[in-house]
């Protein structure tokens, strides 16, 4: 994979600059080290890219959602108002609207649910690859000591 050829790169980079004296710091080419991490960037798998996505999608999901669940709390109101003479439609109205209110929370529950799984299985994923990653520099500096 070409990210750990840049990430040995990075590391040469680093090794090979200049240390400043009494001190664990070092001067390094400062374009040449922001180069690289630009390709990293440029070659992150794209879990790394769908989980972002799904991030950003989740928020709108259930601001949606929300604002469906207020939507229908709204219209089911309004349908009380206009039934509120007669009893028995009255008494209907309400047990509609708490079956919309607890459809709406679960479709919420569920939407929220399947968001963060399916976030979870991502990130998860990610972690696995970030891992072997690092594994492998961890590999190349024992090597290169």
């Amino acid at each position: 994979m070409e990210i750990f050829t840049l990430l040995e790169a990075l590391e040469e980079a680093i090794e090979r600059s200049k240390t400043i004296p009494f001190s664990g710091k070092c001067m390094a080419d400062r374009e040449e080290i922001l180069d690289i991490i630009k390709e990293i960037r440029i070659k992150l798998p794209d879990e790394l890219k769908q989980a972002k996505w799904v991030k950003e999608e989740r928020g709108r999901i259930l601001v949606e959602a929300k604002k469906e669940a207020e939507d229908i709390v709204k219209e089911a109101e309004n349908r009380i108002i206009s039934m509120i003479d007669e009893h028995e439609i009255t008494r209907k109205a309400y047990e509609q609207k708490a079956q919309i209110i607890e459809t709406a929370n679960e479709m919420s529950r569920e939407i929220s649910k399947g968001t963060k799984d399916y976030a979870d299985n991502l990130l998860g994923k990610i972690e696995v690859v970030l891992e072997d990653a690092l594994k492998t520099v961890q590999n190349n500096r024992k090597e290169l000591k």
